[in-house]
Parts: C-alpha cells; structure tokens; sequence
C-alpha cells in the first residue's frame, strides 16, 4: 500500500493511502513506528500518529511501503494544569486555559491533559499550537448568559471601513460569542486525541431557534485568520454550526470528527465562508444538518466584498445522517469556483452532492469550476439536487423566490455554470436519482453525468427532492432537468426507477450515450 504525509505538526503527523476506494481502505492494514507496532486492523484511507516527540525523526512503515518524517521543533510546552485547570468536571477552568494561551511563546504548544475542562469561551491566538490529549475534554458552559453578545459589525472610525465581528447566515449580525474564537490570528493548529464539545443539549441553545433574535455560537469560529489546521480531534454538540472559516485563507481539516443529533437545528458540520484554500481530507462527519456547506454570504456581503469561496478540496471524507452531505450554498453571494470533492462516501443523508440558491443572491453569485468523482452513496433520498428555487430567508415563501415567470436578469440574479459528476455509485435511492432546476430567466449552464449508477431501494418513500415551493413529493424519479442549457449523459445506468430514467423540460441540448 503506497501512502503519503498529509501533515506533520510538533506531536502528531497524519497521512493518507494512495489509492481509489472512498473513504474505506479495501482491507485492514498495520502501521510500524521505528519498527515497533503502533495501529494495528486501520480500515480508512486516512490515519494518524499522536503523542509524538518534537523535533524527532522517525520511520513509518505499512507493509513493504516506508517513509521517513520530522516533527516540528517548538519553543516550549505549557500545561493547563500549571496554570490551575483541574479537569475534574466540576468548577470552571476558563481563567486557567485562556491564562495559559495567554502565555504560550511564540511557537510554542498549550497541552490539555485527560480530563473533562467545564469552559466559557476561549480566544486563540497567533503562532501556537493547541494539543488536546487523548481523554481530555474542553465542555462548553451550557448558561446562555455566560457567552458574550458580540456586535455583528462595527465601524473602523480610522478609516471609514467596516469590521465583521459576528455573522448569521451570510450577513453581519449580533450573535453570542462561540465556544472557540480566533481573530486576525494565523499558524495555528488544534491537535491530538481529545474533544471539543458544545454540550448544547444540557441548555437552551436548540430550543425555540425560529424565534431568536440573537444568533447562537459555533463551536469554532475563524475570523479571517490564515494557517490554521484541526488534527485529529472530536468536535460535537455545537449550539448551530460546528467549524465556521470566515474570510479566511489556508485552512485545514485533517482526520477530525463532527458530530450532533440527527434532529439538532442548524448544527453544520463547517461552514467555510467565502475563504480560500479549504481542505478536508479524512473527516467523518454525523450532524443535524449539512455536513459541509460551502458559502459566500448573502447579498451585503457578496456585493461589498466580492469575494468567492475559492480552491477548496474535499477528499476522502464520510458524511452521515446530514441533510446534504456536499452541499454549495445558499448564502453564495460572493461565488464558489474551483472546488473538487472526490473519494467521499456518503450514507443515510437526505440529499447527496446539494447545491441551492435563488434570486438575490447577486450578480456575484456564480459557481462554476466544480467537479465531483469517485464517490459512493448508500441510503441517500436524492443523490444529486440543484435547486435555484430555495425556499429560505423571511422572504422566502414570496413571489419573487418562487416564480417560474422569467425575470429581468439584473445584479440580483445568480448563476450557475458547468457541473461533471462522474464514477459514482448510488444505492437505495428514494426520492429521485436526481433532480435539477434552474432560473426561467438563467438557466443552469450544463450538467454532465458520467459513469454513475443508481438503485432505488423496493420500499421507498416519497419526499420532495429540493427545497421549493410548489413541487409535490417524489418516490423513484429518474433524473430531471429544468432549465438547463445542456445536459449530457454519459454511461449512465438505472434501476428500479418508475417512469422514465430521464426526464426533461425547457432544456436547450441533450446528449445520452
């Protein structure tokens, strides 16, 4: 088995197979450090060394395959418990952790030993590196009133500017302050064994969302920072989304975990916000939303800033029990282009690779350049939705959302360009194979489909594959195109469907091979 080094922190390193399968290795396999046992029965393509000494090289074999590595020198090592944390599950060790962040040199590593670390919010900070051991657990107060209200946005009386503090979905907006913050900061890592956990199920964060008024927490929150990768660790139970990038550049997400009940609101497992070069390689995600939603604000931001969400990799990643798996949007304002997703596997979503917009996004909001491959689908309702009819906002249910009258095409209207699915394998649909429509007035450019297979599961149920008004639920639909420039199928097989496989309207070419 060939394998290469994905990261290398001052006590961890991660690293991948080299090979084809989604997410899962084909067969179980073993791991030698400096020619002693170290993983023994590793079944993902993707796995990790923690506990690791800085500064020290070492030698790593799997099977035949060998590599050498050096750890990251650092400056110094600084323990919680030094500074007073107890980590016995009882008090507050806030002042301690945040004291101990304070006084970490540049360079240098907080530990968190085992245990379990009742917090309030913590603020990172630049040049550190963060290392939650095996067992330890950073446990958010549960008390609404302990999180800070924070400004949305506030003006820089220097220069006439604005600064974003807190935002909700897509624009500026009051919000309690998150559980982790890091702001203007970069080189940064979160590593190790442990877990960061919202602990939004002993409080009210999930309780009568609809009526708030103040936006909830994130479990992380990145404020345009640069250099920031997450290593191996749990993230869980956040009060909304899990992992927020916010106008942020260089981050990565390597072997971590994201998880929250499948009925817990608005809990994204990330949600990179108009940023550059985001990776994922390796995560496992199980939330009560979308496992990853790609964004770019609404339309303040999107038309203020112009600034897309670019160069974003997603591989060899699970998504289960989320509302979309892969999803772009639809606060997309500022535009997505060059995104890969490939080698993933999802299972038990509603929707699989989900994109969603509609008017008003912006004559920014264009998403083009963007490619999904090699991925496998088990128990998906819908694999593949594009909707640019989506039924969000306060305005959302209104005329101009859900109108099939063309419009004027004028700085308010999206698009969406040229769209390759291919080498996919998609088992026990329900709803629909898949199910796209575009503007009347902008059609989606082009979709091709290449190499995938789809089986509806005997027993089905019905459900409406976008979320858009006026559509009735759907049990074993082929592929539908709506508005589409053109469509393109290329050996593409189906079975179990009822009625026909492909079924088109106002869609201007249509090539099936």
């Amino acid at each position: 088995m060939k394998f290469h080094i994905l990261y290398v922190s001052s006590v961890s390193a991660c690293f991948e197979l080299e090979n084809t399968s989604p997410y899962y290795a084909g067969e179980g396999f073993d791991v030698t450090v400096n020619g002693a046992p170290a993983l023994q029965g590793v079944r993902t393509n993707v796995f990790s060394l923690f506990d690791l000494c800085p500064g020290t090289e070492y030698f790593v074999a799997l099977g035949a395959d060998t590599l050498t590595f050096t750890t990251k020198t650092e400056t110094g090592c600084l323990s919680v418990r030094d500074f007073g944390a107890l980590g016995s599950g009882e008090g507050d060790d806030t002042q301690a952790i945040q004291n101990a962040i304070y006084a970490c040199p540049e360079g240098g590593r907080v530990t968190v030993p085992p245990g379990v670390y009742p917090v309030r919010p913590l603020v990172l900070k630049s040049h550190m590196t963060l290392e939650l051991k095996a067992g330890a657990v950073l446990l958010a107060d549960p008390e609404e009133e302990h999180y800070p209200l924070w400004p949305g946005e506030i003006p820089d009386a220097g220069v006439g500017t604005e600064h974003q503090i807190s935002t909700w979905e897509g624009n500026p907006f009051p919000c309690r302050q998150s559980f982790i913050s890091a702001f203007h900061a970069r080189d940064i890592a979160v590593v190790g064994q442990g877990t960061i956990d919202g602990n939004a199920q002993n409080g009210a964060w999930w309780q009568n969302v609809k009526n708030r008024t103040i936006g909830r927490p994130r479990l992380v929150f990145l404020n345009k920072c640069q250099d920031v990768t997450f290593h191996g660790i749990l993230g869980r139970n956040s009060a909304s989304w899990n992992f927020h990038p916010f106008f942020s550049q260089r981050i990565a997400f390597y072997h971590i975990a994201v998880e929250a009940p499948k009925d817990s609101p608005n809990t994204d497992g990330t949600d990179p916000e108009s940023c550059d070069d985001v990776r994922y390689i390796g995560v496992r995600f199980s939330v009560g939303d979308d496992a990853i939603a790609i964004k770019a604000g609404k339309i303040y931001m999107g038309m203020k800033y112009q600034t897309p969400a670019t160069n974003h990799l997603v591989r060899n990643c699970l998504m289960e029990y989320a509302h979309g798996a892969m999803v772009l949007g639809s606060e997309m304002s500022g535009g997505v282009k060059d995104l890969k997703v490939s080698q993933c596997y999802f299972k038990h979503t509603d929707r699989g690779l989900r994109i969603k917009t509609r008017r008003g996004r912006g004559k920014y909001a264009v998403i083009d350049g963007v490619e999904f491959s090699n991925i496998r689908m088990d128990n998906v309702m819908a694999p593949l939705v594009m909707n640019m009819y989506y039924f969000c906002d306060p305005d959302g249910h209104e005329e101009i959302v859900w109108s099939k009258e063309p419009h004027p095409v004028d700085d308010t209207t999206p698009y969406l360009g040229a769209f390759t699915f291919r080498d996919m394998e998609c088992t026990d649909c329900e709803w629909a194979a898949g199910y796209f429509y575009g503007l009347t007035e902008q059609p989606i450019g082009s979709v091709t489909i290449e190499n995938v297979r789809f089986t509806f599961k005997e027993d089905a149920s019905a459900g409406r594959p976008a979320m858009m008004d006026f559509i009735d639920p759907e049990c074993k639909r082929g592929l539908y195109f709506n508005s589409v420039g053109k469509v393109r199928l290329k050996h593409v097989t189906m079975e179990g469907q009822e009625g026909r496989r492909l079924i088109t309207e106002n869609v201007g070419e249509v090539i099936d091979e």
